[in-house]
């Protein structure tokens, strides 16, 4: 099996297949480090080189720390790990962190790295009032960082804008064939690869949901289909199919899953799917938003709202509520619309009905918005809201 490659900014080997390690297995509460070890070093062996942690997943800088130094392999990978910006109060705290990354890492440079969940323009212009620039700027003139980008959930609107107001050496989206016009989207992909950006993949399985919680319809279009894959390699095939995709994280956690991911990232090849290939995909997406309470595409058509309600993505977190579960539904609506510094949540229309006007599959929006708001923004979201605007207001 040989791993496949692809390009990032500055021409340097991005293996196709990254190593998300949020997901380690672990005991008594603990990663655990022995089977860790076997897993990232068997990705190693195999030809993976971009492995993805950040300062808040717990335990996990330190535990990939101490297996690339115990094996002498840091030289064989890119590290990516991610500044959490939403902590940061001065570029004194930029400082001390990072250096606790370099600590726990046991390295003394970063080869990506990310302000992990940039939300909006407004974010990134508080962070340069608090000296961003400077910071990343020192960086990267010592070489402590190499690249600089930033992960993100949100609308495909706010990514662009975001890309446009740095520098940026890469970027980090959520896309998979379910959000294909929902968070950043292809629009959002196409976007940024047009701009000259490799483009980082995570929850191309949505956080396992396209393997685990699949309708019956859905598991038999793969079973049947004349090309043999699990629903995994179907995720994973779709995404390396096109060429704006840089690397898949993926959050692997056992040895059978990082085997079987080395082996689809092996054959894969930019245009791989036939239209055979598509349709059943398009096939598993039917049969999945057969199940969903909103029969919104994410088209954007309805959009901008004059109250800035992001409809379409207050509708593919009221979806979720119904195929993944409330929590996976609660979490997606809190990341795409409280978490951000402008509210977009669903509970700001005021029925003005421009949205329905413009809906190609005639969408009761007004109604349908309603609905969504009594499901999602409850009294968790808005003690969530609440503890946003104090963050900033005196944050």
């Amino acid at each position: 099996m040989l791993m496949k490659y692809r390009k990032d900014k500055y021409g340097n080997d991005i293996s196709v297949l990254g190593f998300g390690c949020m997901r380690f297995q672990r005991k008594n509460g603990s990663i655990d480090l022995e089977e860790a070890e076997r897993e990232l070093l068997a990705a190693i062996d195999a030809g993976v080189n971009y492995f993805d942690t950040a300062y808040i997943y717990p335990g996990s800088e330190v535990a990939v720390g101490e297996i690339l130094a115990k094996n002498n392999v840091r030289d064989k990978i890119k590290l990516a790990t991610k500044l959490p910006h939403y902590m940061i109060k001065s570029r004194e705290q930029m400082d001390k962190i990072f250096q606790e990354h370099l600590d726990r890492l046991q390295t003394d440079h970063i080869d990506y790295y990310l302000m992990h969940m940039l939300t909006d323009v407004k974010t990134w212009e508080k962070l340069i009032q608090m000296g961003i620039l400077d910071f990343l700027e020192e960086k990267k003139k010592s070489g402590a960082v190499r690249q600089v980008g930033f992960s993100y959930h949100g609308n495909t609107e706010n990514f662009c804008k975001l890309i446009d107001v740095y520098d940026w050496d890469f970027c980090q989206i959520q896309y998979n064939y379910m959000d294909e016009h929902t968070q950043a989207g292809r629009r959002g992909l196409q976007y940024a690869a047009a701009k000259g950006l490799p483009v980082i993949i995570m929850e191309p399985l949505r956080g396992g949901k396209l393997v685990n919680n699949l309708p019956e319809q859905a598991q038999e279009e793969f079973a049947k289909h004349s090309v043999a894959g699990t629903p995994a390699q179907w995720s994973l095939r779709w995404l390396w199919d096109q060429p704006e995709v840089t690397c898949v994280l993926s959050g692997m956690n056992s040895m059978e899953m990082v085997m079987e991911n080395i082996q689809t990232a092996s054959e894969s090849e930019v245009g791989m799917l036939t239209d055979e290939d598509q349709a059943m995909i398009a096939r598993v997406l039917r049969a999945i938003n057969a199940k969903m309470k909103v029969p919104c595409t994410g088209c954007s058509y309805c959009m901008p709202c004059p109250m800035g309600v992001d409809i379409p993505g207050a509708f593919a977190a009221y979806n979720r509520c119904y195929s993944e579960g409330k929590f996976a539904g609660l979490k997606e609506h809190f990341m795409c619309s409280a978490a951000r510094k402008t509210e977009t949540s669903a509970r700001l229309c005021v029925e003005c009905g421009k949205c329905e006007k413009h809906c190609p599959q005639h969408i009761e929006i007004r109604k349908q918005l309603k609905a969504a708001s009594k499901e999602l923004e409850g009294p968790i979201y808005r003690i969530a809201r609440k503890f946003v605007e104090i963050f900033k207001l005196y944050g």
